[in-house]
């Protein structure tokens, strides 16, 4: 397959599969500790972004910090859905039951996810990301669910950016909730207790 992932199939095959989407430098197993937290005995399907910079793995190229290559970007969002529905198709996945959990630039491929398709994803959770792409009309995302983790003190993820983020996906049509915390850019206990307990409402209770 076209990604190097992992995949664990989980107690609950009424859960949704969550895909795990690492940040810059990070691999498919990074996120297995949080999705553990927000989603126990869910089957995870963790994935390691195609991109090297210094030797660090990431899901497409920047320029610079906070500059996408969006040419890249665009390519590989397009690279993550084929390999999603690669998955699928080997794992016997349900390809509707798919949400993503992504973090930094996991979180940013999974946002571009969202702004090209209205089906690749039944949900996201997207822990500090920023927008992917601007000028570009979104798909119909009505009802889709999206949890924003975001810290009021992040350097690389601006309020007004991930205000901005939160407009677009919510113009478009999307369920999306916006959860702060007084923290930078890092993962903290409250976003994934706030994550956790989004989760239990959208998805635990159609189980």
């Amino acid at each position: 397959m076209s990604m190097k992932h992992i995949f664990v199939q989980g107690s609950r095959p009424e859960a949704p599969v969550l895909v795990l989407l690492h940040g810059t430098g990070g691999n498919e197993r990074d996120l297995l500790p949080i999705a553990d937290m927000i989603a126990p005995g869910a089957s995870v399907l963790g994935v390691r972004g195609n991109v090297l910079e210094h030797g660090m793995p990431r899901f497409f190229r920047r320029l610079a910090e906070g500059v996408f290559d969006e040419e890249d970007l665009v390519a590989r969002t397009h690279e993550l859905k084929a390999f999603l529905d690669e998955a699928a198709a080997q794992y016997s996945i349900d390809r509707n039951r798919m949400v993503a959990v992504g973090f930094s630039n996991g979180a940013n491929i999974a946002a571009s996810l969202l702004f090209h398709y209205s089906d690749a994803l039944q949900g996201a959770v997207l822990l500090h990301p920023m927008v992917p792409l601007r000028g570009k009309e979104l798909p119909d995302l009505t009802g889709v669910p999206v949890f924003i983790g975001a810290g009021t003190n992040d350097p690389i993820c601006s309020i007004s950016e991930t205000e901005e983020l939160h407009s677009l996906l919510s113009d478009a049509g999307a369920d999306s909730e916006l959860h702060w915390a007084n923290y930078g850019h890092q993962l903290s206990k409250l976003e994934i207790d706030a994550a956790t307990a989004w989760f239990e409402r959208h998805f635990n209770s159609k189980g």
